[in-house]
């Protein structure tokens, strides 16, 4: 009987023992995400690296072939580089630093301002990693950082209002920066398109390229006027020859119409 009871309690040993390791390797590996557009959370450590306030610490995050990128835009123009690894790491011969692009960010009061925006490669999710920066004092700052909360992307479009005439404010950045557009804009709405009315401060502008298409101006009396397809809400790059220099030149320009001023 003694007997027996030792050897119930070592298979009892023998059981508790198996079933501790398989609750551990029960615990799998998130499943990896299918290629495709999610939205995701980016945390940061520290106040003055973060996501710029209107993307609600958020950004883009692409999975193709496995691989996942996600697309960030900071709140200023200050941080030059990041490296996804430490900052003694970045320093070092033959580190591939991300370099930023620079996009117009809009805030809801109306006003505009230039941020960095970043495409960093996201190792893994919902755990930190390090990711080292450089402002324009030239010095690398170590961080951690994390990609969470991963939800399918759905793309924000406005609603283009019924057929009609409108006016709507706009906003025009690029080029040298002294030359303007009349604000707001008169546009028309047929068949769920839009033609906005683009009146220059100069008369010296003799076509514009937009998606594209070139478009010849209806009159050059009180500034160069043009009728141009647009998008509400969207960043529009366009081309705009003027003959104001020695020779005619292409400028590029970036105009946005806001449906929020419609009236």
């Amino acid at each position: 009987m003694h007997m027996l009871k030792k050897l119930l309690s070592a298979v009892c040993c023998l059981a508790v023992i198996f079933a501790l390791f398989s609750g551990c390797g029960a615990k799998s590996a998130a499943p990896a995400l299918e290629d495709g557009i999610y939205e995701a959370k980016f945390n940061t450590d520290s106040t003055m690296f973060h996501v710029n306030e209107t993307y609600d610490d958020k950004g883009i995050l692409t999975v193709k072939d496995g691989k996942m990128t996600l697309h960030v835009t900071l709140a200023s123009t200050s941080i030059q580089n990041l490296f996804i690894g430490t900052a003694e790491k970045a320093q070092k011969k033959g580190a591939v630093l991300l370099e930023p692009t620079v996009e117009t960010v809009k805030y809801k009061d109306g006003t505009t301002d230039e941020a960095n925006a970043f495409d960093i490669p996201v190792p893994y999710l919902d755990k930190e990693f390090d990711c080292a920066i450089i402002g324009k004092k030239g010095k690398w700052y170590d961080h951690k950082v994390s990609v969470t909360d991963v939800a399918p992307y759905v793309e924000k479009t406005s609603e283009v209002p019924a057929d009609g005439e409108y006016t709507a404010e706009v906003t025009l950045t690029g080029g040298s920066g002294k030359a303007s557009v009349t604000s707001p804009a008169k546009i028309v709405i047929k068949d769920g398109k839009c033609t906005a009315t683009v009146v220059w401060s100069s008369s010296h502008y003799e076509r514009m390229t937009v998606g594209g298409e070139n478009y010849e101006p209806v009159t050059l009396e009180g500034g160069s006027t043009f009728e141009i397809p647009v998008e509400l809400d969207t960043d529009m790059q366009i081309m705009a020859l003027t003959t104001a220099m020695s020779k005619p030149h292409d400028v590029e320009y970036t105009l946005r119409f806001d449906s929020s001023t419609l009236k």
